[in-house]
């Protein structure tokens, strides 16, 4: 396993979040905030949920003493918001991008928020934050669209793939 392949993922991780910054500067307070069925009732809450996972992880990552879960704590705007993702897909690939290869095996031992003791691989920890993320904006679109707004694009890998290829052409 190579570093390159988490790099990579890290980078469609940072389009893929991008493309949904930008669809939720469209959206209303209300279309934010309506309550819809899902895993987390909002398009709000998947995101606070999405962030704070993004960023408990790195901050596990960077042996932060006590990891601040911030779905619990988070009390800002959308752009708050969407500033601290950034901020911690960022982070994510700065990490990533400096990390030692012959390390990925390594296990990380951390705490859960629940107080759970775990462990796992940093190759592991690294696609799991991926995927994660992957599998919540898959849900915002489908609520995007239940809220009314359907200007929406699909943030597949294949479409990053696509535009980093058109980019080297």
């Amino acid at each position: 396993m190579e570093i390159s392949y988490f790099e990579q993922l890290a980078d469609y991780n940072i389009w893929a979040n991008d493309l949904m910054h930008s669809w939720f500067d469209q959206i209303s307070e209300d279309q934010w905030n309506q309550h819809i069925s899902s895993s987390f009732n909002s398009i709000g809450l998947t995101a606070i949920h999405t962030v704070g996972a993004e960023k408990i992880w790195l901050e596990r990552l960077e042996k932060v003493p006590i990891p601040v879960w911030i779905p619990n704590t988070f009390v800002g705007t959308k752009q708050e918001l969407i500033k601290e993702w950034k901020s911690a897909s960022m982070g994510l690939k700065h990490f990533i991008s400096n990390f030692d290869e012959t390390r990925l095996n390594e296990v990380l031992h951390f705490t859960r928020i629940n107080g759970d003791k775990q462990s796992s691989k940093f190759y592991q920890i690294f696609a799991h934050v991926m995927n994660h993320s992957t599998y919540h904006r898959g849900q915002i679109v489908t609520m995007l669209r239940q809220v009314g707004f359907t200007d929406v694009a699909s943030t597949d890998m294949v479409g990053y793939f696509r535009k980093i290829n058109e980019l080297q052409l």
